[in-house]
């Protein structure tokens, strides 16, 4: 779960740092997958009862603001060429 929460922000930072829209585009969308697996990640940690309820609903809602900052990034970035 550190490494998928740590490739989030990194790829962010990297395809911010692409001079190429379509490089940019590139990691924003692999920042989106290791957003997808952290979810999944907690999915699991969830049905496993590791974390309590509280602690999963407050990250899951970071999760889903993340991923909707993440697709009007690339919303953006995909209109402005």
């Amino acid at each position: 779960m550190r490494h998928a929460a740590v490739s989030i922000p990194s790829n962010i930072s990297e395809g911010a740092a692409r001079q190429g829209t379509k490089d940019a585009i590139q990691f924003f969308v692999i920042s989106r997958a290791s957003l997808s697996e952290l979810d999944t990640q907690l999915e699991i940690v969830s049905r496993l009862h590791f974390v309590n309820n509280n602690e999963i609903e407050k990250i899951q809602k970071h999760i889903d603001t993340v991923d909707a900052l993440l697709s009007g990034l690339i919303r953006y970035r995909r209109t402005t060429k």
